[in-house]
């Protein structure tokens, strides 16, 4: 296909913001070029193919995998048959590619070589670092993709981690550009601020504005229905991107003011009694958790902030202290911290070893029962932040205590009848 058709393709790794940065890419090429990009996270070597071919994932649905092979090979070999020439073949694909377990990125990287790379950031204890032997491990799977970049191609690294900045020099004859919020980077933002609105008479959080510095230039940007610094390096990434593709700086401002990223990525909700979730349900990992927590506490509310976080999985040898450090974190952030699951006890233990009234932690085994519970202590100006990795099921609770659930399969995380049926 890749031979055949010849797109260019951009090409996301890192161990946190995959998704958001595949998205905020996408949104600034898409009106300027027929593109193309990762359904939801299909990030594997499964995943992967199937977005190339623009074919869905047939979950456990032997025909619909029977249908995939026949459209597969009329793709390939009678491409008329299913697209016109008007249509025509992505000229860009956005590929987001992950690494579950060791080889996952270097096998991928044996059939693919891609025109651009962009690595978003590490961390100190990477989520699937379980099946690994150590952290190091992780940053080398990664690293394969830089190598795997065409002579010529194009890296973008996040200069704010330094794991990231060591891929460097992993592939010679490149074009470089950084972009950070701490560190000096071609692409760096600054004045960032939790945006207001009225609501009922009162001031309720509704997004992020900060500035793009680059080249002497800068430019403002202004995001409604999210927060935090996570969705700052992925716009800093899609502008960087796209000013390498010479794209018209205030059309992607307005891109990426507009766009919405996936379910479950520190978006807003509103919720009931009118209160403010802070919807982060996708995934979590250490790194992740305490950006959320920071987001969390520069949030001005009139309510409580109540922290709801569950297990983060695939952790190994790391998963009692993580989780620990977790709860630690919590301290002077959230007067409440509601846990999740069984890992998520040690979040409590953090909590408790380090000075929260026993009486402001609650701890669950599952979900639903949390929900529950947190629906009836919730009181008018509340924000909630509900963060858990995916076997966690943190979306049941923003479902639970959301405004409007009946939006929830057009919100919320993991939607698709195979998710709500397990």
């Amino acid at each position: 296909m890749l031979a055949r058709y010849q797109p260019k393709v951009v090409a996301v790794t890192g161990s946190v913001g995959k998704t958001s940065t595949k998205d905020a890419l996408f949104a600034v090429i898409e009106s300027e070029f027929r593109s193309r990009r990762s359904e939801k996270s299909f990030n594997g070597e499964i995943g992967v193919p199937l977005t190339i071919l623009g074919l869905p994932n047939g979950w456990n649905n032997p025909f619909v995998w029977l249908s995939n092979i026949f459209n597969g090979f009329i793709l390939c070999f009678f491409p008329k048959i299913l697209q016109t020439k008007a249509i025509g073949f992505p000229e860009w694909l956005v590929l987001e590619i992950g690494a579950d377990h060791p080889g996952d990125i270097e096998n991928i990287t044996k059939w693919l070589h891609p025109d651009a790379v962009v690595v978003t950031r590490m961390s100190e204890v990477p989520v699937h670092v379980e099946f690994f032997k150590s952290p190091e491990e992780v940053i080398k799977e990664k690293t394969f993709l830089v190598q795997a970049l065409r002579d010529s191609g194009t890296l973008f690294l996040n200069a704010d981690d330094k794991d990231v900045m060591s891929m460097r020099d992993a592939k010679r004859n490149t074009l470089l550009f950084t972009f950070g919020i701490e560190e000096p980077a071609d692409f760096q933002s600054s004045n960032l601020e939790v945006t207001y609105e009225k609501l009922n008479g009162d001031n309720a959080p509704s997004g992020i504005t900060f500035k793009v510095n680059y080249n002497g230039n800068s430019v403002p940007i202004n995001v409604l229905g999210r927060f935090g610094r996570q969705h700052i390096y992925p716009a800093l990434a899609a502008l960087a991107f796209g000013q390498s593709l010479g794209l018209n700086t205030v059309s992607m401002a307005d891109s990426l003011a507009n766009y919405l990223p996936s379910p479950g990525r520190m978006r807003i909700i509103p919720g009931v009694k009118n209160t403010t979730i802070i919807d982060d349900s996708y995934n979590s990992s250490p790194v992740a958790v305490r950006e959320a927590l920071r987001t969390l506490g520069e949030i001005k509310t009139i309510g409580r902030k109540i922290a709801v976080l569950g297990d983060m999985l695939e952790l190994g040898k790391y998963s009692v202290e993580e989780h620990k450090k977790a709860g630690k974190e919590v301290i002077g952030v959230a007067e409440i911290l509601v846990t999740v699951g069984l890992r998520a006890r040690d979040i409590a233990m953090g909590g408790l070893n380090n000075g929260m009234n026993e009486r402001n932690i609650f701890q669950f085994d599952d979900s639903l029962g949390a929900g529950k519970y947190i629906e009836m202590m919730l009181e008018e100006g509340d924000i909630v932040l509900v963060k858990g990795s995916q076997g966690a099921r943190m979306e049941k609770i923003v479902e639970e205590i959301m405004a409007e659930p009946d939006r929830a399969s057009e919100l919320l995380a993991r939607q698709d009848p195979e998710w709500k049926n397990r």
